[in-house]
């Protein structure tokens, strides 16, 4: 069978964790490369290069409401943007994270670069959670809840990072189980496209990548794949500090992979809330690598067995 067309891949280290309620997920960028990320998908023909860590401009950044560390994740989503908006001129991006919050700059960059093109982008969320807070709504404070909303145009983001924005109908949140309720209010008001536990047990995984994949062709538009540790049980990938048991198993993570591999849609890929410190030996770090190879054109039987 024919491989993967060979793409330019730019590897863009995220250590941000200041958007997480505990540390740890500034290690994320270091065990993903330990992990073999860029032997991975260079093993598949891609042209891959590492840009290193982002580099931060230091200033003071506040937003009204209750938003930790607004300053930081700022500084983050700022320079993520801008190294991201770069790698897409090349080819594609993936981002090595760190907590969720680098999805500020990430999309914000794949928004951008879909805009210059004059296309549309349409965001895979594979998590847990919806991050569809606002500092307005948040009970935590804690930023890493939050991409989403500022993403889709929600207010409370106002000076944080310009991009263009997109509807939330074009977001698509697959594997959720921990949902705020304030959340849910917005996510149903914005006609969001929520997909729970349930509805992948009672459908299948399959069923519910083709309906988005097909959306996303019918609209000839780019897909940006936003790929947290805990949408997999956290039996599977422990390395994570926002564990929800009842997530997808690790062959409902790779079918979910290959699909966007084979739809040849994606753009941008972020691989995030990884933390080294909660691992086991590497285990989770070495499955993000493996679903990251997925999405990038890996099939099944190429798959080389995980050392123990």
């Amino acid at each position: 069978m024919r491989g993967p067309a060979p793409r330019t891949v730019t590897l863009i280290g995220a250590p941000i964790e200041e958007g997480a309620g505990r540390q740890g997920c500034s290690m994320g960028p270091k065990a993903l490369r330990i992990a073999g990320i860029e032997i991975a998908l260079a093993g598949l023909g891609h042209t891959v290069s590492d840009m290193g860590d982002v580099v931060l401009e230091k200033g003071n950044f506040t937003l009204s409401g209750l938003a930790h560390n607004a300053s930081v994740v700022t500084a983050y989503g700022r320079a993520i943007a801008d190294a991201g908006e770069a790698a897409l001129a090349r080819g594609t991006a993936v981002y090595l994270g760190g907590d969720h919050a680098l999805s500020f700059g990430s999309v914000a960059a794949a928004l951008r670069h879909a805009h210059r093109l004059g296309k549309k982008l349409h965001v895979l969320w594979l998590d847990a959670h919806a991050d569809f807070n606002t500092p307005q709504t948040s009970t935590s404070g804690n930023m890493h809840g939050m991409p989403a909303a500022f993403f889709c145009g929600e207010p409370g983001f106002e000076g944080m990072l310009e991009c263009p924005k997109m509807p939330a109908t074009r977001f698509h949140l697959v594997g959720a189980r921990s949902i705020d309720p304030a959340e849910a209010d917005l996510l149903e008001a914005r006609g969001a496209d929520v997909n729970d536990m349930a509805e992948i047990d009672e459908h299948g995984i399959g069923a519910i990548i083709r309906r988005i994949l097909g959306e996303v062709e019918a609209e000839d538009a780019f897909l940006h794949v936003s790929l947290d540790v805990d949408f997999v049980e956290p039996d599977m990938a422990p390395g994570v500090g926002t564990t929800v048991p009842g997530g997808a198993t690790v062959r409902e993570a790779h079918l979910a992979m290959e699909m966007v591999g084979r739809s040849g849609r994606m753009i941008s890929l972020d691989l995030v809330e990884l933390n080294p410190f909660l691992d086991d030996r590497g285990r989770s770090a070495r499955l993000m690598v493996e679903l990251a190879a997925s999405g990038f054109g890996r099939r099944i039987f190429d798959r080389p067995t995980l050392p123990a």
